[in-house]
């Protein structure tokens, strides 16, 4: 689940209750395919081209768009992690849970990032992502990736490759997991 409905999860919150499937695990593999041809044609290959997941939601996208790009372009496709905590906004608001060790095992300078989320709700966590990928390197640009885009824009962040563009009510809950991305809310 995205940040936001992460915190509303137990031990804080309710627990997820889905309501309707919005997308199956083979709508899920026909957008990271879909994605994967975007990313190649946007970029006129994938020289220099590295694939960073957000924990942890982003983690299963990256390794799912590194597969699809190896399979189309033949070539093995840099992978890495970023764990947002410390860098968030809203650090003194709410506790500080540190999902997973951050892994970019090389120098970022000079790369084309694709930041690869699950959810992308308010840009609050990809703002982090932004600000953390400075202590890494200097990328030559920075593009995103996500499964879903649920609008509810707080800053002026914008996908480059979406799976599904999915218009929610702000109370909703969109979970991305292997079978598939469900819609629905938290129930305490």
């Amino acid at each position: 689940m995205a940040e936001r409905e992460r915190r509303q999860a137990p031990p804080y919150g309710g627990v997820f209750h889905p309501r309707t499937r919005v997308m199956d695990s083979a709508d899920i593999q026909r957008a990271v395919w879909r994605m994967a041809h975007e990313i190649i044609e946007a970029n006129q290959g994938l020289d220099d081209v590295v694939l960073v997941g957000l924990q942890t939601g982003g983690i299963p996208i990256a390794a799912a768009l590194a597969d699809a790009l190896g399979s189309i372009d033949g070539h093995d496709i840099e992978l890495g992690s970023l764990d947002v905590a410390f860098y968030r906004d809203d650090i003194g608001l709410r506790p500080v849970l540190p999902e997973a060790v951050t892994d970019i095992p090389w120098n970022l300078d000079g790369k084309i990032v694709v930041l690869c989320d699950d959810v992308l709700f308010t840009g609050r966590t990809i703002r982090a992502a932004l600000n953390a990928l400075n202590d890494y390197g200097r990328p030559r640009i920075v593009q995103l990736a996500v499964m879903v885009d649920r609008g509810h824009r707080e800053l002026p962040i914008r996908p480059d490759y979406v799976g599904k563009n999915l218009p929610t009510r702000r109370d909703e809950v969109v979970d991305v997991h292997a079978e598939g991305v469900d819609l629905g809310e938290m129930v305490r």
